[in-house]
């Protein structure tokens, strides 16, 4: 019966074990055939998206994705890198950095920053112990948590799906065997935490936290002397990376590993032959542009257009230069850490300032060739306006490049709103001044009272005063520049000058001459017409004279003589040329005076202590027996002459007078 029992117990254990055997393949094979459990080749099915949909899932991506971008490394790129390979290569960095929350990294050095990140926290996970990938949780459990629905008694307001769990989650019900809810989870005995995103376009997957990130190398410094926990393609890539070249392929990281010892000694985290070529390709980059900036500088002292072209070709140039360096340093070098993360910045930086130097530099240069091409007056209003409106241009370019540069360097966009919102109101209460001047130039814009190089008299008063007269020299969006005829230069700031009474004296048409003749007393009457009509013919015949009908009036009688007033229109706008026809006309009413007999009276008084001669008898009486003649043919010309008469004596008068140059007399 011993035998019998012994006999029956040991099948029964054999048994028992083979039950057991066979669970354990049952549980085994199920665990193998998870997906989220597996660390399947991702290259299988490169289109897939990651499933970022639980811890597991991600952990599980993360590491797998991981092993295929050191197979790949290892295998295909590393002893004949080409540009196709690296950039192959970045494709599947950047999709392991979908995992990682970059939020608090600036975005301009986002992709360095996470391949420094994805690769410590590969290694770190890579080397402590994970748990059970059971025990991890899973879509399952998140499933499980997810559907907490709350609805209120007696209303239509419902909380249902990812939100009514969140609401759950803020009011405590956390699952605390798993130690999970749906905000977060964390590897046990470690502070490397997964967080469910709440927003953005990765809404409701899993990723490595923020400050996970941020704290990647701490962790990596921590656990870099265990051994790793799990077979790995590439070992201790996270040593090697100081003097490796992961993302380039002008040197491939087989021959960079043939490299003296010195070459590859870490200098902050960097290799001394990576100094090396960051030293070169900054000195190489800054001698450019200073020979750049030495060729503008001659160019600004030729002509206009030159200038005009300097002013955007070296900012142009800096930004198309920038690119190639920050690629360079970025893919050839593979700087990283604080170092790789600060060149992204600078590069970023100067950029960035290369382009609001040619959002500034360009309307200018594109103004500056259009007042050339178009013959605008330099230092005209219309010249000067156009700048401003191209300064303008300038300075809204620079504001948007500032705005974005806010954004790439990760500053919130709201306080660059609010600091320029409070600048721009202190700017205008400190510029008052200035704007006032500014709405001044834009009324002289608007009616053109002057221009430059017109003759103007300005202020109220209406006296001969020449201190307040001048030519205009220059018209700027603050002040007006006119030199007087003392050769001595005004400034007027443009609110006053648009505010004055303006005289144009040279877009006048005609210039007036208006002068009055004192004749003596003992002028008879008859001669006193026979003046008048000779006088009349003398300008009805001259050909600068522009009235048909000049008024030459006997105005009256004077202190001291008979006053004859003479007031016509001279066909020039140049005053030189106006006094000149001036003179001519009155050396030949200095001739008629004299041919009618009488004589100019003197503001004096003349006591005869004997007699003389008097005025001429006989031209007298020759000046009214002429008199006589007209009346008898009816051909008085008083008040007015006659049409026919005018058209008689239009153009008689020959000018330039007798023996000038040019005269036909």
């Amino acid at each position: 019966m011993r035998l019998a029992r012994s006999g029956e117990e040991v099948v029964c254990s054999r048994w028992m074990k083979v039950v057991l055997l066979q669970l354990v393949t049952l549980v085994v094979v199920a665990q193998s055939s998870d997906p989220e459990a597996s660390l399947a080749d991702p290259g299988q099915h490169p289109l897939e998206p990651l499933d970022l949909s639980s811890p597991r899932a991600t952990l599980s991506s993360f590491l797998s994705r991981g092993d295929e971008l050191a197979r790949y490394a290892r295998t295909e790129y590393w002893s004949d890198p080409s540009r196709q390979l690296a950039q192959r290569l970045a494709q599947k960095q950047a999709q392991i950095r979908k995992m990682l929350d970059l939020s608090k990294i600036p975005p301009a050095a986002r992709d360095d920053f996470g391949n420094d990140a994805a690769i410590y926290l590969y290694d770190v996970l890579s080397r402590i112990e994970l748990p059970p990938w059971d025990e991890i949780p899973g879509r399952e459990k998140v499933a499980e948590l997810a559907p907490i629905a709350v609805e209120q008694t007696g209303g239509s307001q419902k909380k249902s799906g990812v939100a009514g769990a969140v609401g759950a989650i803020e009011g405590g019900n956390k699952d605390a065997e798993d130690g999970v809810s749906l905000a977060s989870w964390t590897v046990p005995h470690t502070e490397v935490t997964l967080v469910r995103l709440t927003d953005g376009p990765q809404s409701g997957k899993f990723v490595f936290s923020a400050d996970t990130v941020a704290r990647a190398h701490e962790f990596y410094r921590r656990v870099r002397d265990l051994p790793y926990q799990r077979e790995l393609p590439l070992r201790n890539y996270a040593e090697m990376r100081p003097y490796l070249a992961m993302r380039g392929w002008l040197v491939s990281p087989q021959r960079i590993e043939s490299f003296p010892d010195w070459m590859k000694r870490s200098i902050f985290r960097q290799a001394v032959w990576k100094w090396l070529a960051l030293i070169v390709a900054i000195a190489v980059y800054g001698l450019f542009f200073a020979v750049l900036y030495r060729l503008s500088a001659r160019f600004r002292r030729s002509e206009h257009m030159l200038v005009a072209l300097s002013r955007f070709v070296v900012p142009l140039v800096l930004l198309v230069a920038t690119l190639p360096l920050a690629t360079f340093l970025h893919r050839q070098l593979t700087l990283t850490d604080a170092v790789g993360g600060a060149v992204s910045l600078v590069a970023e930086l100067i950029s960035y300032i290369a382009l609001a130097w040619l959002a500034w530099s360009l309307p200018l240069a594109i103004m500056e060739i259009y007042i050339h091409r178009s013959r605008v007056l330099d230092q005209s209003l219309d010249a000067n306006l156009l700048r401003f409106i191209a300064r303008t241009l300038g300075l809204v370019g620079v504001i948007a490049v500032a705005f974005l540069l806010t954004s790439r360097l990760g500053a919130p966009l709201y306080s660059l709103v609010a600091g320029f919102g409070i600048g721009g109101v202190a700017i205008a209460l400190a510029m008052r001044g200035s704007f006032e001047n500014f709405i001044g130039s834009l009324n002289l814009f608007g009616d053109k009272p002057v221009k430059v190089g017109d003759f103007c008299r300005y202020g109220e008063d209406a006296g001969d005063d020449f201190q307040r007269a001048g030519t205009v020299e220059s018209i700027g969006m603050r002040s007006t520049r006119l030199r007087g005829i003392d050769n001595s230069l005004t400034t007027i700031p443009n609110a006053e000058f648009s505010q004055m009474h303006i005289v144009n004296y040279t877009t006048r048409r005609h210039i007036l001459l208006k002068t009055a003749l004192s004749l003596r007393f003992e002028t008879s009457e008859d001669q006193l017409r026979f003046l008048l009509v000779n006088i009349r013919e003398m300008l009805v015949g001259h050909p600068r004279v522009v009235d048909e009908e000049p008024s030459v009036r006997f105005a009256g009688f004077g202190s001291s003589g008979l006053i004859v007033q003479l007031r016509v229109d001279i066909d020039s706008n140049d005053f030189p040329e106006y006094r000149a026809i001036c003179e001519d006309i009155y050396f030949r009413i200095f001739r008629i005076v004299h041919q009618s007999g009488t004589d100019f009276a003197f503001r004096s008084q003349t006591i005869y202590f004997s007699r003389d001669g008097g005025i001429d008898v006989e031209r007298q009486q020759s000046a009214e027996a002429q008199v006589r003649e007209w009346a008898a043919a009816q051909e008085m010309p008083f008040p007015n002459f006659s049409p026919e008469q005018r058209a008689a004596l239009r153009n008689t008068v020959y000018y330039p007078p007798e023996g000038a140059p040019g005269s036909e007399g």
